[in-house]
């Protein structure tokens, strides 16, 4: 963390959950670039000032305006140094009587305060020579920052602090906070936001009528007020988001969101696609041909997407169901439909290991029909891939499965009709875009295993039309989840041996280390080797992200013969692996795994006829949220209920992984508001009908050029 610089403050943590998810601001209706940045340019490393805000996503007074405080700070007034409250932030004025720079235990400088009651040091681990200079004795200073007692005695660290005259009067109001970056301090922003404030068109979007009926104030006044609250607001409310100003923005950006997805849908429909009418001559072969019967939730998706496919616009459809729900055979009832009427379908997938299971699952449905099934991957050697990709461009091959090569500017399509994404959060934007225009307005099919809470279906995917597969295939035994401490891993261990030793199999999953995949790789390998001595007489194998495609499947082939009992795995396993005689999985460090991914996990196992369990090792002591994920897994199996806990602990952020999906994340609204988002959508369908001058100059004000990303 970089010490408080001497003028302004440089916050690096995150902000609240409503305010955190970007600092990315929207544009306002006027793109004016910020006079005081015009001459600067970014160097590539973003190190100028420019350089700096562009990270922030700051280039317009839009941009900064829309650039509101996460928090608050009161330096309305001084509190002496003996009055301060450990953990208190508090502003404080004092003079400096002592400055060094000390060596133990680490590089320091510490200067010595006080004021006509008391004394404390400010430490600073990082600091500038400039501050150096700045904290000479006598100089008077405000600080601002919260006491701890140190080994100094009563100490701040890295507190923000600027030269004060003495009587200097004080600010009338709360001080706001803004989110920032590296290198850019508070006093810049304020200056930067002051000016853009002064300069930008803040006319309003919304109707005085639509104002009065939904309680809202103006949106100038609403900005206004959360940059510059009045003295009397207690900081306490502000910091609550919970009064009109707050609620008029929340309002404003779930508004744009809906605008832009009701626009998105409304565009798609008033396109050309083909009409893919099927003979049911193959959709019939296959369907003869399973070992099993569709589920009624299956047979009604399946209808859902044939009735779409046979519409003269593209289909854009969603295909949601818990893990081994059983979209994979409706994907293939899909492509068999589109081949009968006479064109292609491609399935794109996010790792190889995904692409080849459905590739070996629907080359044994559909090659005993006549269908040629083509395997499109980076890791295919060069011949066989120029092979592969002449018959798709022939139109030889019907249908094509692979990972992101099939999205290669060399890859074209005789005749594509249908492109399905699975586990389409995975993938950004412009992937998803790409793989749908290897067709003429293809239609597209997109497929989660994480089942999309009632409020999220409202916004995120309120442009698509949504099948859900909510009932789980006959024969399924239920997955036993367990909860172990660490200290009993010798427990699990037995548990393993004798699962395996009765001719069954298990997965063994290596904690997942977010800050490093080399770390990640180097904990995968050090759980084999330990593995192989505590079970010398199994067989135990490994996989991981960094393995060549080929050893990858290669120890996958090995582990479907069971001829590796044990498979030690990260979480490239998370989705798509269909191993129905593994039976118990280990997930090691389970605390540090998100709810969803567990649940992914815990699929992989429960595929067969055998009792199924998944134990979740875990270190203590536990945190409050990851005490409340393995909670939550342990309670119930139920995806549906386990995807709303989920949104509740996480927000809808990180929820969708929205940083891939390519929807701008919302920052201040809070998609758990039910009540607002459908105020919102109603509003925007009357906007679009009634005021479409308003509802665009809306979008323009908060989602600009990047409107373009919700038509994926």
């Amino acid at each position: 963390m970089r010490p408080w610089r001497s003028t302004s403050a440089s916050p690096s943590r995150p902000a609240p959950r409503s305010a955190s998810r970007s600092c990315r601001a929207a544009p306002w209706s006027r793109r004016t670039p910020c006079s005081s940045l015009a001459e600067k340019k970014a160097s590539p490393q973003g190190n100028t000032l420019a350089g700096r805000l562009a990270r922030l996503g700051l280039k317009t007074d839009a941009d900064f305006v829309l650039h509101l405080p996460l928090r608050y700070e009161d330096e309305t007034r001084i509190t002496a140094l003996a009055d301060a409250r450990p953990g208190v932030a508090a502003q404080f004025e004092v003079e400096v009587t002592d400055c060094e720079v000390a060596y133990r235990p680490r590089r320091q400088l510490i200067a010595r305060v006080r004021d006509a009651g008391g004394a404390l040091s400010l430490r600073f681990l990082n600091f500038y020579p400039s501050q150096q200079k700045v904290l000479q004795p006598g100089t008077r200073l405000r600080i601002f920052g919260e006491v701890h007692e140190g080994y100094l005695g009563p100490e701040i660290i890295h507190p923000r602090f600027h030269p004060v005259a003495a009587g200097a009067s004080l600010p009338e109001g709360l001080t706001p906070v803004y989110p920032t970056t590296a290198g850019l301090g508070q006093a810049t922003l304020r200056r930067l936001i002051e000016k853009a404030l002064a300069r930008v068109d803040l006319s309003d979007t919304l109707a005085p009528d639509l104002l009065r009926r939904l309680d809202l104030p103006g949106i100038a006044e609403s900005i206004r007020f959360l940059h510059n609250p009045p003295p009397e607001m207690a900081q306490a409310v502000l910091e609550a988001r919970d009064f009109p100003a707050w609620r008029r923005v929340q309002f404003d950006e779930l508004l744009a969101q809906q605008l832009s997805l009701r626009r998105a849908y409304t565009a798609r429909r008033a396109r050309g696609a083909p009409r893919l009418r099927g003979t049911a001559q193959l959709t019939d072969a296959l369907l003869a041909s399973l070992p099993f019967r569709l589920t009624g939730a299956q047979q009604r998706a399946w209808r859902e997407i044939a009735a779409d496919l046979g519409q003269p616009h593209p289909m854009q459809r969603l295909l949601q169901g818990d893990v081994g729900s059983g979209k994979t055979v409706v994907a293939a009832l899909a492509m068999l439909h589109a081949v009968e009427a006479g064109h292609q379908a491609a399935l794109m997938a996010p790792t190889e290991i995904l692409a080849e299971q459905h590739y070996r699952k629907l080359a044994t449905w559909l090659q005993p029909l006549g269908l040629e099934v083509a395997w499109l991957t980076g890791s295919l050697k060069k011949r066989d891939k120029e092979a592969a990709i002449a018959r798709v461009g022939a139109g030889d091959t019907a249908i094509a499965i692979g990972t992101h090569a099939l999205i290669e500017d060399k890859v074209e399509f005789a005749r594509l009709g249908l492109a399905i994404v699975d586990e389409q959060h995975r993938f950004g934007v412009r992937q998803r875009l790409a793989l749908k225009d290897k067709g003429s307005f293809a239609h597209q099919l997109a497929m989660s295993a994480t089942p999309i809470p009632r409020t999220l279906a409202m916004s995120y995917y309120a442009d698509l039309d949504v099948s859900v597969l909510d009932e789980l295939p006959p024969g399924r035994s239920p997955v036993t989840t367990k909860l172990v401490a660490e200290a009993r891993r010798s427990e699990v261990l037995r548990r393993v041996h004798e699962a395996c030793r009765a001719g069954g199999q298990a997965y063994w999953v290596c904690p997942l280390i977010e800050e490093s995949e080399n770390l990640q790789l180097k904990t995968a390998e050090e759980t084999y080797a330990r593995l192989a001595v505590e079970l010398p007489d199994l067989k135990v194998g490994l996989v991981h992200g960094r393995l060549k495609a080929a050893d990858k499947a290669a120890v996958m082939a090995a582990f479907v013969r069971n001829e590796i009992q044990v498979l030690v795995a990260t979480t490239v396993i998370e989705v798509g692996v269909d191993v129905p005689n593994a039976s118990l999985m280990v997930i090691e460090h389970a605390e540090r795994f998100g709810l969803a991914q567990l649940h992914q996990l815990r699929g992989r196992v429960g595929r067969g006829a055998a009792q199924s369990a998944c134990i979740l090792l875990y270190a203590q002591p536990l945190g409050e949220l990851a005490r409340a994920r393995l909670k939550a897994i342990f309670e119930t199996n139920d995806g549906f209920e386990i995807a709303r806990e989920d949104l509740r602990l996480r927000g809808p952020g990180e929820f969708i992984g929205a940083r891939q999906s390519g929807m701008p994340l919302l920052r201040y609204a809070d998609l758990e508001d039910a009540a607002l988002v459908e105020r919102a959508r109603a509003v925007a369908e009357d906007m679009l009908r009634d005021a479409p001058e308003r509802a665009a100059a809306h979008l323009q004000r908060w989602l600009g050029g990047r409107e373009e990303l919700l038509k994926a």
